[in-house]
């Protein structure tokens, strides 16, 4: 029978009821309004007539789709906000109207800097979680494979640091980032791995960690000597291993939280002043950003440097390669997917250095990492 509009005890919202080409259907209208429930009833009566004729394909909607991608498997934090802002966009389009054009609106619409967004972004943001939508779709039967136009992206400069910097800028840094910075120096861990870490993940005898990885998977990683004695220095052994401080009124010196701010691996800038002060300090490159804020009269002036702690993460590799010119190895170490990932960092530090990078993730009496007692934890 044809679907028809009814009523259901104890609810205000209509429903249609009734099957078309042999396929029984019960849903609510999501309103109670009589027209537009009849205007819902039309459409589902020729979403399902267009069904049973030209295919499924023919009715998915891009919000269907979402809903069986989100249900087939657990996704990281930042797969949920990116698909959360496709969903906003494209609603109930159908999958198969969903074209290069429509990927290009998606951009300008989503992404902060619209069309003058950057290559990565775009890429990052939009294509690559619309692309793995609609392939997991395609699969299905539910729409044809995509095949987008990806901008391209174009190779940064890796920056790194040289031992004597590195001496630098742990000594510059404020006492309680400098057992951090020593850790991503002395380890490659990424920033996101370092501040997640968790005493019940660290063998200090053993010298051994173990570190999560955004895709859910763990690393094992070895501790170097220099490593071993700057989280030995730490007053406690419960909870995070990296805690941020804070200066509270009533108290005197600094105070210890529990951990970081969780981004859910989102986004970065945790350590971003105490960043910039160590590089400032230490002598590393970067540049000062002069700006009036809005409504204000006097300027303000704010040092940015030019390299960020991932490249902590490079430097780590690069001295790796420098030490041991093994790719495999380095790929196996870092945690990298392909050895392509890894090719970049051959060849970087010049073999001068490597008896300076020895000493420095041996050393076992430098830097001045251990905790000066006026910080309390909370």
């Amino acid at each position: 029978m044809p679907l028809k509009i009814v009523t259901r005890k104890g609810r205000q919202d209509l429903y249609i009821r009734g099957t078309v080409r042999g396929q029984s259907l019960y849903e609510s209208t999501g309103t109670a309004d009589p027209k537009q429930a009849e205007a819902y009833r039309a459409k589902r009566e020729a979403e399902l007539w267009a069904e049973s004729v030209y295919g499924k394909r023919a009715v998915v909607t891009f919000a269907a789709a979402v809903t069986a991608y989100l249900e087939a498997e657990q996704r990281s934090e930042t797969t949920l906000n990116h698909v959360e802002r496709l969903l906003k966009h494209f609603g109930k389009r159908k999958l198969t109207s969903i074209g290069q054009g429509d990927a290009d609106e998606a951009c300008k619409a989503i992404l902060r800097d619209g069309a003058n967004a950057s290559p990565a972004t775009k890429t990052r943001g939009v294509l690559t979680p619309l692309r793995a939508i609609l392939e997991f779709a395609a699969v299905r039967g539910w729409c044809d494979k995509p095949a987008f136009q990806m901008p391209r992206v174009l190779q940064t400069k890796m920056l790194f640091i040289r031992p004597d910097e590195a001496v630098d800028l742990v000594n510059e840094a404020a006492p309680h980032v400098r057992p951090l910075l020593v850790f991503l120096i002395g380890t490659g861990a990424r920033m996101s791995e370092a501040l997640d870490l968790d005493w019940s993940d660290v063998d200090l005898p053993a010298a051994r960690a173990v570190v999560w990885q955004k895709q859910g998977t763990e690393r094992h990683i070895d501790l170097p000597p220099v490593v071993v004695l700057a989280l030995a220095g730490l007053p406690y052994r419960s909870g995070r291993v990296f805690r941020p401080v804070r200066s509270t009124r009533g108290a005197q010196g600094l105070v210890m939280g529990d951990a970081y701010y969780d981004t859910g691996r989102n986004g970065g800038g945790q350590i971003k002043n105490a960043w910039a002060y160590a590089c400032k300090r230490a002598g590393l490159p970067g540049r000062e950003r002069i700006w009036t804020p809005k409504g204000e009269t006097k300027e303000r002036r704010v040092f940015v440097p030019s390299l960020t702690p991932h490249c902590l993460r490079h430097t780590w590799a690069t001295w790796h390669y420098c030490m041991h010119k093994d790719l495999l190895k380095l790929k196996e170490d870092g945690g990298w997917q392909t050895i392509t990932m890894v090719t970049r960092y051959a060849k970087k530090m010049p073999d001068h250095h490597r008896d300076a990078v020895i000493r420095w993730l041996e050393n076992t009496d430098w830097p001045d990492i251990v905790y000066a007692g006026q910080i309390g934890a909370t």
